[in-house]
């Protein structure tokens, strides 16, 4: 009877120990990024014709400063030094509530010119074109115009979920995530989804993170307000954050007991 009992104790510990290993454990292959589409696959070139800048549309909001030697006149066009009494002690609050918003029309109301049509242009060809209205008020001016509302939200399985600021013109993915403190071990990498606002509503995009191909993707490149949302594995629901080590060495020292206790 003893007997039998030592070998089904024996018997449980090793299903026991295995199912840990099981289910802990997530697979290498299914937490690398940028694997060829297979083993023999060593491309290492991926062309991205897609342009990267990015083209204003309506809700946008612009930040717009002159600099020039005439600072009366050039206070006319700074909204946001009038209001702060120089420009300065400035916040993201203050620059946003102080930008140019673009209308429905496309347009931002820049002082003296009026309205000024600005959609599906980049920043560069919009200070352009504001130049040339200024150079009819004001000669020797620098004129500095930037995306103000150029935010990415990181959702699922990162490290540190949130709304993140982005003070560049452009970012990508990976750029993204290493924002957001890179992936969680239960990220599914295969499954990323990016939410992207569009004239009709939203748009869900599912990008492959673990093929290489993923660089010369249109979706490379991440765009205003995009959302990313990164779903877990199915391992996740039978898995730990870490490996349990605690919890299978006080199963084995108590397993050794039992067994120690039967013979």
């Amino acid at each position: 009877m003893n007997l039998h009992i030592f070998r089904l104790l024996r018997f449980s510990v090793i299903i026991l120990i295995g199912s840990f290993l099981v289910f802990s454990c997530v697979p290498q292959r299914k937490m690398l990024y940028l694997q060829g589409a297979t083993e023999s696959d060593t491309t290492n070139q991926f062309v991205n014709e897609r342009s990267l800048t990015y083209l204003i549309q309506p809700g946008d909001n612009l930040y717009i400063k002159v600099v020039s030697l005439d600072e009366k006149t050039a206070t006319l066009f700074n909204p946001l030094e009038r209001s702060t009494g120089g420009g300065q002690n400035v916040n993201d609050q203050g620059i946003y509530l102080n930008s140019y918003t673009v209308s429905d029309d496309g347009t931002i109301e820049f002082p003296l010119a009026g309205k000024i049509l600005v959609q599906n242009l980049d920043v560069e060809q919009i200070k352009v074109k504001i130049q040339t209205v200024l150079d009819q008020y004001l000669k020797e001016t620098v004129l500095i115009v930037k995306l103000v509302n150029f935010n990415l939200t990181m959702l699922g399985e990162v490290r540190r979920p949130g709304q993140y600021k982005v003070y560049q013109s452009e970012i990508n993915i990976f750029e993204a995530m290493a924002m957001a403190g890179d992936l969680t071990e239960f990220a599914d990498r295969k499954e990323v989804q990016i939410i992207r606002q569009t004239k009709t509503g939203s748009e869900i995009i599912n990008v492959n993170l673990e093929q290489a191909n993923i660089l010369s993707s249109d979706y490379y490149f991440l765009k205003p307000n995009d959302m990313i949302y990164i779903k877990p594995l199915k391992i996740k629901q039978y898995g730990f954050a870490t490996f349990p080590y605690a919890i299978i060495f006080s199963t084995i020292s108590t397993a050794l007991l039992l067994i120690n206790f039967f013979k």
